[in-house]
């Protein structure tokens, strides 16, 4: 479990949410902000007066103390990290109405966040364990817009102590999740109405906007629950209201008969314990209301309670409104509806909490082992870290589900690092995004069906000369990207296509079955005839002309970003023949090509580029993606693509050029500052650096850095490996950059979803004896490699 104290605590923000419902961040300082449900992207999204609070009280000695469960905002950086906004508190200047505890420690096994809050004026020790249901292989537990907040109160005083859990949460219906609210007072809001949930052993707040079309993309529900016995204040003005409405709280019968029982307290509340009045029916125009639920416990010395407090949502409309690259279109303002699953699955938010309290038991059992999995495991500690936090990019608004099931991903959700060339609030660079997606094993892996599913899209929008644009355009049945400039780079990038190849054998080994790769192989044998007629046209097995790839740009002439990729699916197009009993035509042509590579491009300490005198191309520059076919082939099972020793020489000189320890500023974006480690895309180590180089080249990518450290491990590197790796969780340490928030164009980047290789390529690479993880395409649990070798697994 990482541990978060003092200054570290800055920037640590930990999603809460499932895949494709948006979600809510519990932050280091145990505040609850970037505020996300209707799934637009946005960290700046705050909602106020929704927060925990505590009242503890006892008769003798006299004393009531009150506390929000939050420390002082930490102070910011003396040197802030550029691109990034999770250190951001928006609140901070307001004063308290309650005194904050004096700290906290954050503590993370994914998907559980754990905050102790310290303050010697509390008579009882407090913690509180959140999480959102995540169970590996299963897509539907794991998608839940639900976070179970679990708060554990100790009375470690030699009194009795009794007092109230508050917990709170403002009405957003009618939110558009970007405009900025000044209390309760909104754009959007009016004519929210509040209900009180009563049911036996259960209470709450039902919240929605009537008044809201029910199209409106703002539509939808809350709610507010406990099983635990609580006073509901079911509308308020603003939190001071809410504060006031403990500090008026009364336990009359219970304290004077001595009684605390579940029962009694129950009985106590029945009737409202404060004589405060609430706001009646529907909020007024312009404003929306606050609800608070106040668990009412009682404590005798030694004695401990757990309480548990659940907020929901369900907001069924989603509209493909992002941003569209290529062409303008003349769509006016049309509006194109597509919905969001979870939506599909639920009639609303009561019905979200109730399909939770129905499997409560097993979904939370599940959650516990895979975090227990990773936590427990003998991964050295950075790999276990990322390990760990895969699970937040998996289910970050980067990623989301359609009415139809579909699955969709931005490259990132617009922030910080986007306002040189965008906004900060929505998605960014749509959609499906082939090659960023070409680093992407997280989503695929834990989530095979998800994987499968995006393949078929990717293949939907193929072209009839088999060629495929790099974004989807959404709803699919709006003309595609063909022909025309796309955008980032302007035409179809040969990297992802050649990846879509790669992650169909993926799907096939990870239990999608012969039936569904026949389905597609017309698909695939039309993508590699219209590659082979683009760029081999000497049919030598070299791939040359203007190649468009992940960095915007083309590339031009050989090269082994492209080469390997390419040797990688020659090498994959052969074993799915096998499978499906066709003659295979692409193992001649996969020895062929490796040769004329290795020929051309190895330099005799990594693979490099013949000049061209092209703008971009990188010439004699070591690329630390040169060997991403490799790393595809290792998780593939597909061997060495280029003759091994030659392989680890350059994985070593990437190494040894790239991993740098000191930045100064470059002209590029700054993911990587000062006295940090961090492995630039390229450089030039023995001079050569072209006038216009390879795009990107100075900056520093968390994707490619998880990828050459994955393949090291793979070629039995492992120094060299977690060197990188160190590096990575050394910048993301919660100081200046949130742990659970891996930047590059955008926040929750789904390059750096290649950090889920490091774990195959730890277990796999080389024998290294422990206890791991694993996910297997239809199983997952823990693993134990003997000393002997001998591998048991123990299912989940």
């Amino acid at each position: 479990m990482a541990v978060y104290t003092g200054d570290a605590r800055r920037a640590v923000a930990f999603p809460l949410g499932g895949i494709g419902t948006g979600h809510v961040a519990l932050c280091g300082d145990g505040a609850l902000r970037q505020w996300q449900l209707s799934g637009v992207p946005n960290h700046r999204g705050f909602l106020p007066d929704s927060f925990f609070a505590l009242r503890v009280s006892s008769l003798e000695p006299p004393d009531d103390v009150v506390r929000l469960l939050r420390s002082a905002p930490i102070a910011p950086h003396p040197r802030p990290a550029a691109n990034v906004s999770d250190a951001e508190v928006p609140d901070r200047d307001e004063p308290p109405l309650w005194p904050y505890v004096e700290s906290t420690t954050f503590e993370a096994a994914y998907p559980f966040a754990r905050v102790t809050y310290h303050d010697p004026a509390l008579p009882l020790a407090v913690s509180l364990e959140a999480h959102t249901p995540f169970v590996p292989l299963d897509a539907d537990a794991s998608s839940l817009p639900l976070v179970r907040y679990r708060f554990t109160l100790t009375n470690d005083s030699a009194e009795f102590r009794h007092g109230f859990l508050l917990g709170t949460l403002q009405n957003a219906a009618g939110w558009d999740g970007v405009t900025p609210i000044a209390g309760t007072r909104g754009a959007g809001y009016g004519g929210n109405v509040n209900r009180v949930l009563r049911r036996p052993g259960q209470s709450g707040v039902l919240m929605d906007n009537p008044a809201l079309a029910d199209d409106d993309p703002a539509a939808g529900e809350l709610l507010l629950w406990t099983d635990a016995p609580a006073a509901i204040l079911p509308r308020a003005l603003d939190a001071a209201a809410l504060l006031r409405f403990v500090e008026t709280a009364k336990l009359v019968t219970p304290t004077q008969l001595g009684d605390y029982s579940g029962a009694a307290l129950r009985a106590a509340l029945a009737h409202g314990p404060s004589p405060m009045r609430a706001p009646s029916g529907p909020s007024p125009a312009g404003h929306t209301w606050d609800a608070g639920a106040a668990v009412a416990f009682a404590l005798a010395p030694g004695e401990r309670t757990t309480i548990d407090i659940v907020h929901a949502w369900w907001f069924p409309n989603r509209y493909a409104d992002m941003d569209r690259f290529g062409p303008q279109h003349p769509y006016g303002p049309t509006r194109f509806w597509v919905g969001n699953h979870y939506a599909t699955r639920f009639g609303g938010a009561l019905d979200v909490l109730d399909a939770y309290l129905a499997d409560r038991e097993r979904l939370d059992a599940a959650s516990h082992a895979w975090a227990d999995a990773v936590a427990g495991s003998d991964l050295p500690e950075p790999l276990r870290e990322v390990i760990a936090a895969q699970g937040t990019l998996v289910r970050s608004p980067s990623v989301f589900r359609t009415a139809d099931g579909r699955t969709y991903g931005f490259e990132g959700a617009l922030g910080a690092s986007t306002r040189n060339w965008n906004g900060d609030a929505g998605g960014s660079c749509p959609l499906n995004c082939n090659h960023v997606f070409n680093y992407e094993q997280a989503l695929a892996r834990l989530f095979p069906a998800l994987g499968r599913d995006m393949r078929e899209t990717e293949f939907a929008i193929q072209d009839a000369a088999g060629s495929i644009p790099h974004r989807v355009v959404l709803p699919l049945y709006l003309p595609q990207l063909h022909g025309v400039p796309i955008g980032g780079p302007e035409r179809p990038a040969l990297d992802g296509m050649l990846g879509a190849i790669l992650k169909t054998y993926r799907s096939v080994l990870d239990g999608a079955g012969v039936d569904w790769l026949r389905s597609q192989w017309p698909s695939l044998d039309r993508l590699m005839s219209h590659i082979s007629e683009m760029w081999d046209k000497s049919g030598d097995g070299v791939l040359r002309g203007d190649q468009p790839v992940t960095y915007d740009i083309s590339l031009h002439g050989p090269n082994m970003f492209v080469g390997a990729l390419w040797l990688a699916a020659l090498r994959a197009m052969h074993e799915m023949s096998g499978i499906l009993g066709l003659e295979s035509k692409f193992q001649d042509r996969f020895v062929q090509a490796s040769a004329a590579y290795d020929e051309l491009l190895w330099n005799g300490e990594f693979y490099a580029q013949p000049p061209t005198g092209e703008a971009y191309d990188f010439g004699a520059g070591c690329l630390s993606d040169q060997l991403l076919g490799q790393w595809w082939a290792h998780q593939l099972g597909l061997g060495h693509l280029l003759p091994a020793d030659r392989v680890r020489t350059a994985l070593a000189s990437i190494v040894k050029y790239n991993l740098r320890h000191h930045f100064e500023p470059h002209g590029y974006r700054e993911f990587a500052d000062g006295d940090e480690t961090g492995l630039v895309v390229c450089s030039w180590p023995h001079g050569g650096r072209p006038a216009v180089p390879l795009r990107y080249c100075d900056e520093v990518w968390t994707g490619v850095e998880y990828q050459v450290a994955a393949h090291c491990f793979y070629e039995d590197l492992p120094e060299l490996g977690l060197a990188i790796v160190n590096g990575v969780r050394g910048r993301y340490d919660g100081t200046r950059r949130n742990p659970f928030n891996e930047v590059e164009c955008g926040d929750h980047y789904v390059r750096a979803m290649a950090g889920w290789s490091l774990l195959p390529a730890w277990t796999d690479g080389a024998f290294r004896p422990g206890r791991y993880p694993y996910v297997a395409g239809t199983e997952w649990g823990e693993l134990t490699i003997a000393d002997d070798t001998t591998v048991t697994r123990q299912r989940r």
